[in-house]
């Protein structure tokens, strides 16, 4: 397979992917509606410069050692847990008590906290580095450098995500002055928390 076509495959792939709805969906709507946008686009950026960490630490082969190491893969995914578990709680911690929210790290107000929060999000995402680990090396070309080729492709998987998160958070912004009321506030949050609890115990049963 050349490159024009391993990229053709990969962008492919990875578009199924992202239109997907799952936690990056999730973040980013619920911050595009209770924060606006510039703190909606901190969590996108975020998510994308994490893909990109994980395209390059797997083209570099760093990403295997999680498929070859028990210890190491499981560290990730119980941090990940941790982490997805009590964002979710304090999620639903604020729709219990409303007052408390504007104070709260997890409403993401500015740019660097939602960019912090999107890429540890992805980062602490075992099932990310694994999807890395067993399709890039699928599409680099034997005669092509790895490190290259897997940010060429991650540039690609990026590129997709900025187009489909400009339209979520274009939607959310459109929606926002009927979606910030204080009702749809506290149902976004029950609803984003337990979306995203879910996840980090799927995350915890799942071999």
């Amino acid at each position: 397979m050349d490159i024009a076509g391993s990229i053709a495959s990969f962008a492919a792939v990875v578009a199924l992917l992202t239109l997907t709805p799952g936690l990056d969906t999730a973040l980013i709507m619920r911050t595009s509606v209770l924060s606006g946008r510039r703190p909606a686009w901190g969590v996108v950026l975020g998510i994308q410069t994490g893909i990109l960490v994980w395209g390059l630490a797997t083209a570099a082969g760093l990403s295997a050692l999680f498929a070859a190491s028990q210890l190491a893969y499981e560290i990730l995914r119980w941090a990940g847990v941790a982490y997805l578990v009590y964002m979710g709680a304090r999620m639903l911690w604020n729709a219990r008590h409303p007052a408390r929210s504007e104070a709260d790290p997890v409403t993401d107000q500015t740019f660097g906290r939602a960019f912090r929060r999107g890429l540890l999000t992805n980062l602490l995402n075992p099932k990310v580095g694994a999807f890395y680990v067993a399709m890039l090396p699928q599409f680099i070309p034997d005669d092509v450098p790895p490190a290259l080729m897997g940010l060429a492709l991650a540039g690609v998987h990026v590129g997709e995500g900025l187009v489909w998160s400009a339209l979520l958070v274009a939607f959310a912004t459109f929606m926002g002055g009927v979606l910030r009321t204080p009702r749809v506030r506290r149902l976004l949050d029950r609803l984003t928390g337990v979306v995203i609890i879910g996840f980090g115990v799927r995350l915890a049963v799942q071999d």
